[in-house]
């Protein structure tokens, strides 16, 4: 495995007497055998340790995680020495992020300035408000924490503090009234909320919940989304966040829910080096590895720790359960039982598979869209989420000057119904989505949306002067050609009806040097097809290479002049043998065209439905075969962005594709055409036979739109 964080136990004791903590009250008891304090030789070695593993595999960053026990029983002179030694060792390899968890009963002024000097985020433990937290969470004299825990919030929520301030940490007790935590959590206003199932095994099973619900803790946690979900989800939940991101596709984002269990490392106080720390609640010593700091390296940790990670790791229902890619079988901990090891579901199955049904429920969108039933609606529908994620944007960047004067002229664009479609035309432009997605998470590129914004004024032919830092000479304007300056740094367009002109402004950067200029400015070639539709070709974007193959550097002259006959006779001998095809609902919505290495054939860009690659030696006979079922393909993947068509991981997804890339192959004249009516005529009537819920209205119309396909194919 590879090392993702480590976590480093700095004291082994503990201030609270928790009656459901995985350190002290569960299987494990190696706590016993270990000092309670770490010495600093241990800390020294750690540091080295970690310092050679992120040389070796050259990691651009290392997260350590301060822990205990309680890490702050260590006190603010301590804590701050092994903040340093750690600082010291890695500072100079890679970059340190330092976190610390704790209960929080301990944190004063003191440690807060040892973590303000560090950079170290706090992470807290709270179970919600005075009641849920006092069932569990009380000191070895049966008194409350609850009190001295929101003291220490208080101090951490601070203007100085804030920005260390990480997140809390609640286990879940079903016991407990979920809207009455949930609310007593939020208004603290934490960066972040994290509900922790209690840790369980199949030999020691979770609290049960009331008599008679099967599902408690699902049922819990969904009052608690149906909640979070009015409320505007005005902070992140890391369990609903990564529901709602394997959901939809993405990552998994919590190890209790996919993410795999391996990357962890944990070195205790004494320095032996452990699996991680859930693994106390399986049997004595199963966290366990035989390392240490003194006598081995973290790779020789890494090499000889096994990963239960893949199909490989999973039991039979897991690996049959359509919940699976959201689930993860569950943490690893929570499947282990006597006898068979950890090859079960989770003791949480039932409950898993419940709360992740119910979140697809819930976001799922069942009435019929108009953009199902016409492109025209297709391409607004398209269009409007793409200026949410402009807006998000603005969001991102607002408050910089540069980007300020940006967004008052995309206004003044946007609100002047001549001069909307063109900024229209650069917000939709496919290679400008991966810069838009990367907003949405907090990481806006502020020189690609000023240019963008250079793009939509000379589009528009209104006048603008935008100034921005400009980190390399080179600068696409979306839509429109490349700006080869004679240097980086910063820079000022000056938009007009004309044109454009590049010059320093008033930060010009390096004293004396003389400011950019436009050395070369070379446009990109379109293709027109009649009717007023424009294709682009660009084989200059920055973020064009989004192709299952390699895009061509920017061609010269000659190579493109016979890039864009090619795809000329192509799109004629198209309209030739199939009159009327690009006003079909399936026609390729494509509005640029980037030249793929040749030999490459024809794809779907991944960036957004309207990039389309071809390869430079393209056969025009290629062409025509391939462009209808890639548009069909194109039609889906636009839907899907803007309206739900089945519920989220059900089998409807792929009968869908199924059915429609076999009718568009069986309409084509080939020795394929009969096998493919039987193959679509299969999916089809899988699909009919499927509960009623899996399908949304606009996944209904679509199904009966290839049925009416189909037939016609037979008639």
């Amino acid at each position: 495995m590879t090392i993702r964080e480590l976590v480093l136990k700095v004291h082994s004791r503990c201030d609270l007497a928790c009656d459901h903590c995985y350190v002290y009250r569960h299987a494990d008891q190696s706590w016993r055998r270990t000092p309670p304090l770490i010495a600093e030789e241990t800390v020294r070695q750690v540091a080295r340790r970690l310092a050679e593993y992120a040389h070796e595999q050259r990691l651009p960053s290392v997260s350590v995680i301060l822990h205990g026990g309680e890490p702050l029983l260590a006190g603010p002179d301590r804590l701050r020495s092994i903040c340093a030694e750690l600082t010291g060792a890695l500072a100079p390899v890679t970059r340190l992020d330092l976190h610390i968890h704790t209960n929080g009963v301990r944190l004063n002024r003191a440690h807060l300035t040892v973590f303000e000097e560090f950079g170290v985020k706090v992470g807290l433990s709270l179970d919600g408000d005075r009641a849920a937290n006092d069932r569990h969470r009380l000191d070895h004299r049966g008194r409350s924490s609850f009190d001295r825990v929101r003291r220490g919030i208080e101090l951490l929520r601070l203007p100085p503090y804030r920005h260390l301030f990480q997140g809390l940490l609640c286990t879940v007790d079903v016991a407990n009234d979920p809207v009455v935590v949930h609310d007593a959590l939020t208004a603290l206003e934490p960066p972040l909320v994290d509900y922790l199932l209690p840790h369980a095994t199949w030999d020691v099973p979770p609290p049960p919940g009331r008599a008679g619900v099967s599902t408690p803790y699902a049922d819990w946690l969904l009052r608690i989304f149906d909640r979070w979900d009015e409320q505007g989800r005005p902070v992140p939940v890391r369990t609903f966040d990564s529901i709602l991101s394997t959901l939809r596709g993405g990552p998994p984002l919590a190890e209790a829910l996919g993410l795999p269990p391996g990357g962890i490392a944990v070195v205790e106080t004494d320095g032996t080096i452990t699996r991680s720390d859930s693994l106390k609640i399986v049997y004595d010593g199963a966290p366990a590895t035989g390392y240490d700091v003194f006598r081995h390296s973290l790779g020789e940790f890494a090499e000889g720790t096994e990963v239960p990670s893949g199909p490989g790791a999973l039991s039979e229902t897991c690996r049959r359960c359509r919940v699976l890619a959201d689930c993860g079988g569950g943490l690893y901990a929570h499947r282990y039982r006597s006898g068979r090891g950890f090859g079960n579901p989770s003791v949480y199955c039932t409950d898993l598979r419940a709360l992740i049904e119910g979140i697809a429920e819930r976001i799922t969108e069942r009435a019929l869209a108009p953009a199902v039933t016409g492109a025209g609606e297709l391409g607004r529908a398209r269009l409007r989420l793409d200026r949410a994620l402009l807006a998000e944007v603005n969001t991102s960047l607002a408050g910089d000057a540069c980007w300020d004067e940006a967004w008052r002229l995309l206004v003044r664009l946007d609100a002047d119904a001549r001069t909307a479609p063109h900024l229209d035309a650069v917000v939709s432009h496919p290679y400008l989505r991966p810069s838009l997605m990367d907003a949405w998470d907090g990481a806006a590129d502020l020189p690609r949306f000023m240019a963008a914004a250079a793009a939509a004024a000379l589009r528009a032919g209104v006048e603008a002067n935008l100034c921005w830092e400009q980190p390399d000479p080179v600068v696409h304007l979306p839509t429109l050609g490349t700006a080869l300056l004679s240097r980086a740094g910063w820079v000022e367009f000056r938009i007009g009806s004309g044109g454009f002109r590049v010059g320093g402004g008033p930060q010009a950067g390096v004293p004396g040097a003389p400011p950019p200029v436009l050395r070369t400015w070379r446009p990109l070639a379109s293709l027109s097809r009649g009717h007023g539709r424009t294709l682009s070709i660009d084989d200059a974007d920055p973020f064009r290479d989004c192709f299952p193959a390699a895009a061509t550097p920017p061609l010269d002259p000659g190579p493109l002049e016979e890039f864009r006959g090619r795809l000329a006779t192509a799109y004629g001998l198209l309209d030739e043998r199939e009159p009327g095809w690009r006003d079909g609902a399936n026609a390729s919505a494509a509005t640029t065209v980037t030249p793929l290495t040749a030999g490459a054939g024809l794809h779907l860009g991944t960036c957004g439905s309207g990039a389309l690659g071809v390869a430079v030696d393209v056969e025009p006979e290629d062409f025509v075969r391939e462009l209808p079922r890639l548009g069909r393909r194109a039609r889906l993947a636009a839907l899907r962005e803007v309206v739900d068509l089945h519920l989220p991981g059900s089998p409807a997804e792929r009968l869908l594709d199924l059915a429609s890339e076999h009718i568009g192959a069986a309409a084509r004249s080939s020795p394929y055409a009969g096998p493919a009516r039987l193959l679509a005529g299969r999916a089809l009537s899988e699909l009919s036979g499927l509960p009623p819920r899996e399908l949304t209205e606009n996944g209904v119309h679509l199904a009966e739109e290839l049925r009416a396909e189909w037939t016609a194919l037979h008639d």
